[in-house]
Parts: structure tokens; C-alpha cells; sequence
């Protein structure tokens, strides 16, 4: 088999599709929220330093990339050795 004739099996894939405890971005509201359900149709979102959840069809939500669920991490880091409670 040549790979040339097979060009998908070299595509990247598609990133994942957030799954519950992921951090998400709702591209609708603009809003990055903690994954906490999915139903079909829906995912429900929450404020990833709490808050009142909302609700974003699948096709508005995408996976947060990495360096905003790090900058929240260092944000709570930073907190604590203040001795601050976030």
C-alpha cells in the first residue's frame, strides 16, 4: 500500500471535544467555563472560579487551550503563598 494513496491516515485529528471537569470555551458568549454536563444537544458550563452555571449547544463550545487553565492554576499558586484564599 503507498501512503499517497491514503492522504487522511497522515491529517491531523480534530482536538477533543471537552468532556465534564474540562475547562471549555463558549465561542458564543465568549466565556471560558468548566465542562460540568453533557446532554444531548447541550453542555453545561460553569464560571471556572464559580458561579452560575449556563447552558451552550455543542457546536459553540471548543476545548480551552492550555495556557488559559495554567494561568489560572498559577493565579490560585500566587493566592496561596500570599496566604490568600481564592
Amino acid at each position: 500500500m503507498d501512503a499517497a494513496q491514503y492522504p487522511d491516515n497522515n491529517a491531523p485529528s480534530a482536538p477533543p471535544f471537552p468532556v465534564v471537569g474540562d475547562l471549555a470555551y463558549d465561542t458564543v458568549r465568549n466565556r471560558y467555563g468548566v465542562v460540568m454536563e453533557r446532554t444531548p444537544g447541550q453542555v453545561h458550563l460553569r464560571p471556572k472560579g464559580g458561579g452560575l452555571e449556563w447552558v451552550a449547544r455543542p457546536e459553540h463550545v471548543e476545548p480551552a487551550p492550555a495556557s488559559e487553565g495554567l494561568s489560572s492554576q498559577i493565579a490560585q499558586v500566587n493566592a496561596r503563598s500570599r496566604g490568600e484564599v481564592l
